[in-house]
């Protein structure tokens, strides 16, 4: 794959599914208008897909209880998505919503006539409400607290996640305005004459407990149904009178590297609030954040697991059920993106190491797979297609200095080797490398390059302990383990032990970072994006910094900076690109202004790589063109350092 390929990644991202009508939105980069675009697709049974929607970007459809009506968001050329309604059987697509700052996903109520959503509703005399204003004309925001912006999003205070209700088959539809926007609200779900929702406890908007509630679609106030232990989101009400959720448990701050499950609570409305049972084990089960499915015989929930995002069946009567006790329904050795069931259906979009997106059917236990079966589903659909030039991953396991096991993933490029090696870290820490599409292992490989994905302690998907053990110790266990995996990748004789860079994003930017200043005899040049490299200023400038630093650091200031970068830049020598984001308010760019300065007030050969107008998501979601311009700086800064 070439960097130019990004055009060529037509990637399905939701599934809608309701009897034979199977529906999946298709996105793709487009480089000349430097936007995305894409529309709904029907994928039969049997048969190529044929295009549902011709709009400039068409995405989140969903069909109605009844199976007459399509919802979906249509954005058109530099707006904002819109809510749409068009009959299944086809015909002209009727918008419903007209809000300043667009619509959220759409959510049927059972009578098929309603529907629930959610949308930012800006403040008067703000983000183009008052004509004539521009936004630095606006007047001064007045904060009040912690949680005010939002990477990727911005402002927030001033712009509050709404619930709305809206009737799409009236005459002249008008969204009807739910909540008082004290705090945001998402996940809405209908019970009855009720719309769930998850939001902060106590609607505290800065409070990290999250709770589920009950808001009448006719208009009151929102009702406390379910108290979380920790968390509580993506709620399923239940014919019988309960509700499902996914969540998690903790204390105070210590919200990260926490296993995700699956819980169930009785569903009342009024009196004292609930409490879930949790129904998967908290050490070897981690869900994913799509909502769970109610099946036949139990709940489908998406689960990580080395590597892999898998659906997974918890079965009826299950109770703290460890992963070994769910069965695969289907994404093995694949990373599902959504998925859906239904009349003894279940469809997933998925991603695999040489595919980045199809559609795929479980296949029935004892029903032949059929030809076009593969170990993640039988493929339905594939936008894609394998792009030129992709290269399969290998896993590798190592062992680290004391003894720890350490999974991951190496990519060859074609040809005699030995190649150059890229170390790749993953963003997180609590993320993973995997089965799924990784644009940037495709584009390396195919110039040249071997590039090794190791999955550290801290990572997720190997069981709760193995990412809680970089609390308080990062730059420790993790920095032994990516060099322990980094080892077994330079004993394959396609790897050249003496040609080694290392790269990464976020906290891949901050172990690029570590290790550049602990061992960085080993390494040739580093690259580190968007990186955290101060925990100090991180805990005041990052939108997640007021609680984030302390639970990964301790809440002193000496532990926060015996775990920065920043502190030990004085012992980087090597080659530094230091590469951030203008607008990146995860990790802002004074992570990399500071880093960038300590270097080169050493005398460290560093440049510094700034993209205006993009933030912490400029890799996987940024602007086509930057996306574009990023990858040919990454391979050109490494045919400096490495000469393939």
């Amino acid at each position: 794959m070439r960097p130019e390929d990004l055009a060529l990644l037509h990637v399905p991202g939701t599934v809608a599914l309701h009897g034979d009508l199977l529906l999946t939105d298709v996105s793709h980069p487009d480089l000349e208008t430097d936007s995305y675009r894409g529309g709904l697709w029907r994928i039969p049974h049997d048969g190529p897909p044929v295009r549902f929607t011709h709009g400039d970007h068409d995405t989140e459809p969903r069909i109605s209880p009844d199976g007459a009506w399509v919802a979906f968001l249509r954005a058109s050329a530099g707006g904002r998505p819109q809510l749409h309604v068009m009959p299944t059987g086809g015909g002209e697509a009727r918008a419903v919503t007209d809000l300043p700052l667009g619509a959220g996903a759409p959510a049927w109520a059972p009578d098929s006539r309603r529907i629930a959503f959610v949308a930012r509703c800006p403040e008067p005399g703000r983000y183009g409400t008052e004509e004539g204003v521009r936004a630095a004309a606006e007047a001064p925001r007045r904060i009040t607290r912690f949680r005010y912006r939002y990477d990727n999003i911005g402002f927030t205070q001033d712009r509050p996640a709404v619930l709305y209700v809206i009737n799409v088959l009236a005459d002249i539809p008008q969204p009807v305005r739910l909540t008082d926007g004290r705090c945001g609200v998402e996940d809405p779900f209908w019970h009855e004459e009720h719309v769930l929702v998850s939001a902060p406890r106590d609607l505290d908007p800065d409070s990290l407990h999250s709770d589920l509630y009950a808001v009448p679609a006719i208009g009151g106030d929102p009702v406390p149904v379910v108290r979380s232990a920790g968390s509580a989101s993506c709620p399923v009400a239940l014919p019988g009178g309960e509700v499902l959720y996914l969540g998690t448990e903790f204390t105070g701050v210590h919200s990260v590297a926490r296993n995700t499950g699956l819980y169930r609570a009785p569903l009342r409305i009024g009196g004292e609030p609930a409490t879930g049972t949790r129904l998967t084990e908290e050490e070897s089960v981690d869900c994913e954040a799509l909502t769970p499915v109610p099946v036949e015989d139990g709940i489908l929930v998406a689960v990580r697991t080395r590597g892999a995002i898998e659906v997974r069946l918890v079965r009826s009567g299950s109770l703290h059920a460890p992963l070994e006790k769910l069965p695969v329904v289907l994404g093995e050795r694949a990373n599902v993106k959504a998925f859906a069931a239904g009349a003894g259906r279940t469809v997933a979009t998925l991603s695999t190491p040489e595919h980045p997106g199809q559609v795929v059917e479980a296949v029935p236990a004892g029903e032949d797979p059929g030809p076009d079966a593969a170990p993640w589903g039988r493929v339905l659909a594939d936008f894609c297609g394998p792009l030129a030039g992709t290269r399969p991953l290998r896993e590798i396991n190592g062992v680290s200095r004391d003894g720890y096991p350490v999974h991951g993933w190496l990519a060859v490029p074609e040809g005699e080797g030995p190649h150059p090696v890229l170390l790749n870290v993953h963003g997180g820490p609590f993320h993973h490398h995997g089965w799924g599409f990784l644009d940037e292992t495709q584009v390396y490989t195919a110039a040249g390059y071997a590039v090794v994905l190791p999955n550290p302690r801290g990572s997720a998907g190997y069981g709760q302990a193995h990412g809680q053990a970089v609390v308080g110790a990062l730059g420790t266990v993790d920095a032994d383990d990516v060099l322990a995996l980094l080892d077994t990748a330079l004993a394959e004789p396609e790897c050249d032990p003496e040609r080694v860079g290392v790269m990464g994003g976020s906290y891949g930017g901050f172990m690029t970072s570590w290790l550049s200043a602990h061992h960085g005899s080993r390494f040739k040049a580093a690259w580190s994006e968007r990186a955290v490299n101060a925990w100090d200023s991180f805990v005041g400038s990052s939108d997640i910094g007021w609680y984030f630093a302390e639970a990964y650091c301790g809440p002193g200031a000496e532990a926060q900076r015996a775990m920065s970068p920043l502190y030990h830049a004085d012992r980087i020598t090597l080659p530094f690109a230091v590469v951030h984001s203008e607008e990146d308010w995860r990790c802002p760019v004074e992570q990399a202004q500071r880093m960038f300065v300590a270097l080169r007030k050493n005398g460290v050969p560093a440049e510094f790589l700034l993209f205006p107008g993009e933030g912490h998501e400029l890799t996987r979601s940024g602007r086509p063109r930057h996306r574009l311009q990023r990858f040919e700086a990454v391979l050109e800064w490494w045919s400096r350092h490495l000469a393939p």
